[in-house]
């Protein structure tokens, strides 16, 4: 009797969905009832921005890598249930934003991830 392996993460499918801004192959990673935490300039910890469920991620998603920029995933770890990876992104007119976050996995799934941004001030 063999036993299923659990699924894994697929980490070339994010950074294939982040290099080439596509908010579809990205959401296919998170699980239907998966949440985001998102931390930056204006959402602070104590009050970030919360989306739960596909349909506030895709929003949010679409939004994200619907924008005139460059996106590249930096680095990426799995260890068993845990995701960690680091994201680079560039406007046009330079400003730069990198956003870090750390997640885990249910069944090769994202289904809880806080991510916190840091953008170029000035």
């Amino acid at each position: 009797m063999g036993t299923a392996a659990a699924p894994t993460f697929d980490t070339e499918a994010l950074r294939r969905g982040i290099e080439r801004q596509d908010a579809s192959a990205l959401l296919a990673l998170y699980a239907d009832d998966a949440e985001i935490r998102m931390i930056d300039r204006r959402t602070q910890p104590s009050h970030p921005m919360v989306m739960h469920g596909r349909s506030s991620i895709s929003e949010m998603l679409t939004d994200v890598y619907g924008r005139d920029m460059t996106h590249t995933l930096e680095q990426v770890v799995v260890d068993g249930d845990h995701l960690a990876f680091m994201e680079s992104c560039r406007y046009p007119d330079g400003t730069r934003v990198l956003a870090t976050s750390m997640a885990d996995l249910r069944d090769g799934r994202i289904v809880d991830q806080t991510s916190i941004q840091a953008w170029d001030e000035g």
